[in-house]
């Protein structure tokens, strides 16, 4: 399997943009997809943020196995950190994410109004990997359409300060990944998730990094979207499956087109509740 890696020019410049303006910063909001909330963590994310407060969201919660996504919500939660996890999709009620920023935020709201500041402005930074709902976030906190939505990743390419009726700046960053990938695992996960653009990496090959996990984790939704039998997916090896599938679902020989049918089949919950991240 070919080595997964996306690093282009204008995420070290946001990169170092976030670093440049963390001194204005009073909550760091870190957004997550519940499905891989592991490997969707910036590592440099949590270099930034240092003893600042930090909330994570675990975002698309209603596409990931809920189970998991409580396991997860236990395991990041600590000293300064802040987890909550969303359906930012569908959500209108966004005064849950308020009150968990301010609360996230309390010391610092106490401090100026001690110094005589009435209902004082709290200023967060959203950050995470791309195509992990961050603006989808942001839209709903300000209220309207501010931040480009898309669902191919690299949509964002700036930093804007953006207002909300809540006394809370936002400072939107573009998604930002890492430059390497220290388990290929990692990257096999993002691409699956659509945080990697699909003409950065071989579709088949992180169709079948996924075909095993679904058959070690979650073999009955495998077999339900398969239309197939347990005997049958269970003794049949990865590559042979796929092929099959390519041609069960009428695509011929063209299992690069299927890989790809199955991974935009994945992402938006076809195949499952499915977390690849394993606690």
């Amino acid at each position: 399997m070919a080595k997964i890696q996306w690093y282009p020019g204008h995420m070290n410049k946001a990169r170092n943009q976030l670093e440049d303006k963390m001194s204005l910063i009073d909550v760091l909001v870190e957004v997550l997809d519940a499905r891989i909330p592991q490997s969707s963590r910036n590592p440099m994310i949590e270099d930034l943020v240092g003893d600042k407060p930090h909330l994570i969201i675990l975002n698309k919660a209603d596409l990931a196995d809920p189970t998991m996504t409580k396991l997860w919500q236990k395991k990041l939660t600590g000293k300064g950190k802040f987890v909550m996890a969303m359906d930012s999709l569908h959500s209108n009620n966004m005064q849950v994410l308020v009150r968990m920023i301010k609360n996230a935020a309390n010391e610092k709201i106490k401090q100026r109004e001690a110094k005589g500041a009435t209902n004082p402005i709290i200023r967060i930074a959203v950050a995470g990997v791309p195509n992990c709902g961050k603006s989808t976030i942001i839209n709903r906190l300000v209220g309207r359409n501010v931040a480009v939505v898309g669902n191919k990743p690299g949509v964002t390419k700036g930093q804007t300060w953006l207002k909300t009726q809540s006394n809370i700046q936002i400072l939107d960053t573009p998604g930002i990944l890492w430059p390497k990938f220290e388990d290929q695992d990692v990257g096999y996960k993002l691409a699956a998730f659509g945080a990697i653009k699909d003409t950065i990496f071989s579709a088949d090959d992180v169709a079948l990094f996924l075909l095993a996990s679904l058959r070690k984790n979650y073999l009955a939704d495998l077999v339900r979207f398969t239309r197939s039998t347990k005997d049958r997916v269970e003794k049949i090896n990865n590559t042979d499956l796929l092929l099959a599938l390519t041609e069960e679902y009428g695509m011929r020989d063209d299992y690069d087109r299927f890989s790809l049918y199955l991974l935009q089949r994945l992402r938006k919950g076809k195949v499952g509740r499915i977390t690849l991240d394993r606690l």
